[in-house]
């Protein structure tokens, strides 16, 4: 019978017969995840697809058809000898030889026997031999007449192993067969049939548990994409680009280093970097300019991007062709025509690395063909528009160097560069600003990281460009220690929050009405974002019927930053209502500025009806996105189901100039905007103020309906639960709002007092 030996290297999998010097095979288990085990993986599920066996979960039982198969043939005689098992191999299995019968049958004969020592009677020990014999036939027979062969069968098996499968397959090894079991669960499970581990090895090489969606099905399909792939573009050109790991680790100076010194001369080697902030202030425009310097000395071509990567232009599009796509694989397989350049081993090495990139972006989550096309086209793009200055007149030992000064804004930017990174070119993303976060993520990457930051908006190359002095330098540094994860915060420092509804006692709302943002519940900063504690509460009925403290209650309520909106009267009466009472010139456009769900920001932006471009851009965005969040949410009933979507962007990009002015003032850590919405009557809110007080709840704005009726006329624009209800007193019908200038605010008893008084 075969022997198991250790391997030197999972490539010892790949030795011919010959090659092992004796009858040596390889049964190994392998409990850990690596990309070099990766890589072997895949080779050897190529290896066991055509000369072998691939089990994915179980190995399945014979089923009745089989079994009366199997005894029609056979019979029902059984004896525990060794003569027996050879004369039932030739006629069950007249494909293989004679040696490969009287080695299989020694290894059955001593996989019953043991089992007979550990006191199974012969029935079990028949029933292990039919199954044995059913799975042999069944489910191995393609490689039965290959045992002991030069080319060495493999058996390749992901799961987790039982007693019966690890006594077949340790025939099986037994008998010629190489043979690799893949536990995605780790060992525990195979050590429950063999505690010992006396049938194979386990694999020591370093690595990590497997992914939670390793199978082999995915496996297989990754290696049908890069036969795909293969098959489309041709193989991988001879040369081979080698990153990062030749260079010493000096950030600038390694990209400066003349390419004849980068490595052996056989392959490219390049860099791929991220410099975030600066290791010294005051010498680092000097820096780069001595970089730029030396880069133009060694005559490499050199492209300096300042900021970001903008996006292509309609002409740029234009130039693109493509057409309709119902997979990724046609799209890059068409697309990547458009890639054309002098040299047909560049071509050849940017069409594969580009196909192969891409399809690795298609299987990114929320990837839809559409999106997936878009990506595509902006990366050829940008390869059209910076191509010729990188790789004209390109040779094998020319590297470029692309540098973008700035950080990618978005995952298009970032598979431009990583395609970059794969070229004959060194990438670099020089970050001084520490405030400033890009989104490239890539193995491949290299980060260096310094605690200085630099407030400089282009590269030093003769264009206009800012620096900050010494003293603005200590001043964002004094910043830091005294704004970040200290309670503290500077006027506004923050551009982005959300908001969260309070639940409270009747009593709180006063007692937290009027104070600053961070001092409520659940007030928080994180990531960024500021998390805010809003009120959308509703006050129905009148306390005691006491009209006068009544009113007295909502004057206290009323602060320097409070609209106060009298819904008993209908627009164009009430002129308070935050929405524009003249007509809405956003309605005919509505339906352009939303696909598929989404907000065209682009189109909003520019349209010519747009009236927000005055404000600053981050806060353009925030609006935008609260109003994706009301749409999002389906919070206003008949969103996506009668046009109640363009409803919604109709109200929020039409708020009258009042509203628009809070938003922009309205400072994430401190005090916050109000409405206070007063409703006397029987009648119920509009449609737009239903819209734009959710709209305002979500951007930070606390929002109390005084309904002393208790009728629900503002819950019936709402698809849920939103508004805290809280039930005050006796409905009283038709009052009159006061003059709230004019009447005099009472005091108030602290809510606790009327909590604990005590009667007299």
């Amino acid at each position: 019978m075969f022997q198991h030996i250790k391997l030197n290297s999972l490539d010892d999998y790949f030795l011919t017969l010959s090659q092992r010097n004796g009858n040596n095979i390889f049964f190994y288990r392998i409990n850990s995840y690596s990309d070099s085990i990766k890589e072997f993986l895949c080779r050897y599920y190529e290896e066991s697809r055509k000369n072998g066996v691939i089990i994915d979960g179980r190995i399945p039982n014979a089923d009745q058809n089989n079994l009366a198969y199997y005894y029609e043939t056979m019979g029902d005689s059984f004896s525990m000898n060794k003569p027996f098992f050879i004369v039932s191999l030739k006629k069950w299995l007249p494909r293989m030889n004679d040696t490969q019968r009287i080695v299989v049958a020694e290894a059955v004969y001593n996989t019953l026997m043991h089992l007979a020592e550990q006191g199974k009677n012969e029935n079990i020990l028949k029933n292990a031999y039919i199954k044995f014999m059913c799975w042999f036939y069944y489910r191995f027979e393609r490689i039965m007449g290959n045992l002991g062969g030069n080319n060495v069968p493999k058996i390749l098996y992901c799961g987790t192993v039982n007693i019966y499968e690890l006594m077949l397959i340790s025939i099986l090894s037994k008998a010629g067969c190489d043979v690799v079991l893949v536990q995605t669960d780790g060992d525990g499970g195979y050590l429950k049939a063999d505690p010992n581990s006396a049938l194979s090895f386990a694999y020591e090489g370093t690595g990590q548990a497997f992914p939670p969606d390793f199978s082999l099905k995915n496996m297989q399909q990754e290696i049908a994409d890069k036969m795909h792939a293969e098959r489309v573009f041709g193989q991988k050109p001879t040369y081979t680009i080698v990153t990062n790991s030749w260079a010493r680790g000096d950030g600038l100076e390694d990209v400066i280093v003349p390419l004849d010194e980068r490595g052996n001369g056989t392959d490219i080697y390049n860099i791929f970097y991220r410099i975030n902030g600066v290791y010294s202030r005051a010498d680092y425009v000097n820096e780069l300019i001595s970089f730029k310097s030396e880069i133009d000395s060694q005559k490499r071509n050199l492209v300096i991007v300042d900021v970001e990567i903008s996006a292509p232009s309609y002409e740029e599009l234009s130039a693109i062709k493509r057409g309709n796509y119902s997979n990724p694989q046609t799209a890059v397989a068409e697309l990547s025509k458009n890639i054309n350049v002098s040299d047909n081993g560049l071509q050849q090495l940017i069409r594969y690395e580009f196909a192969k990139l891409m399809i690795e972006r298609s299987k990114e989550s929320g990837m839809t063909i559409n999106k997936f096309v878009n990506m595509c086209v902006c990366v050829l793009c940008w390869l059209k528009r910076w191509g010729n200055s990188l790789f004209d007149g390109w040779k094998k030992n020319d590297t470029a160097c692309f540098v973008l000064f700035g950080c990618c804004k978005n995952e298009n930017d970032s598979s431009f560069l990583s395609l970059l990174s794969k070229l004959p070119c060194d990438v670099l993303i020089l970050n001084p600003n520490c405030q400033h976060k890009c989104v490239l993520n890539d193995v491949n990457l290299r980060e260096f990281n310094y605690d200085s930051s630099l407030d400089i908006n282009a590269f030093p190359e003769g264009v206009a460009m800012r620096a900050g002095t010494v003293a603005y330098h200590a001043e964002r540094e004094l910043d830091t220690l005294m704004y970040q994860d200290t309670g503290l915060y500077r006027n506004h420092q923050y551009s982005k929050a959300s908001a969260i509804v309070l639940d409270t006692m009747f009593e709180e709302i006063e007692q937290l009405w009027n104070q600053e943002l961070k001092y409520r519940p659940n007030f928080a900063t994180e990531n960024g974002e500021v998390r805010i504690p809003v009120f959308f509460s509703k006050i129905s009925g009148v306390k005691d019927s006491n009209v006068k403290a009544y009113w007295q209650y909502v004057k206290r309520l009323i602060t320097e930053d409070t609209v106060v909106i009298n819904g008993y009267k209908k627009p164009p009466v009430n002129p308070h209502s935050p929405v524009r009472v003249e007509p809405n010139p956003i309605a005919q456009y509505a339906q352009s500025f939303l696909k598929n769900g989404v907000l065209q920001r682009n189109t909003i932006k520019t349209h010519s009806c747009y009236q927000y471009k005055i404000l600053r851009n981050e806060l353009q965005d925030y609006i935008l996105d609260k109003l994706q969040l009301l749409i999002e949410s389906r919070i206003i009933k008949g969103t996506f189901e009668n046009g109640m979507e363009y409803a919604i962007i109709s109200s929020v990009l039409n708020l009258s100039k009042d509203i628009v002015r809070r938003i922009q003032n309205f400072d994430f850590t401190k005090k916050n905007p109000k409405v206070i919405y007063i409703n006397t009557g029987d009648s119920a809110i509009s449609q737009n103020d239903a819209i734009t007080l959710e709209f305002l709840s979500l951007s930070g704005f606390d929002v109390l309906f005084m309904i002393p009726t208790g009728y629900c006329n503002v819950e019936n624009y709402y698809s849920m639960p939103i508004i805290s209800e809280h039930q005050m007193g006796e409905y009283m019908y038709d009052l009159k709002m006061p003059d709230f200038s004019k009447i005099s605010a009472g005091s108030r008893q602290p809510w606790h007092k009327k909590l604990f008084r005590r009667g007299v």
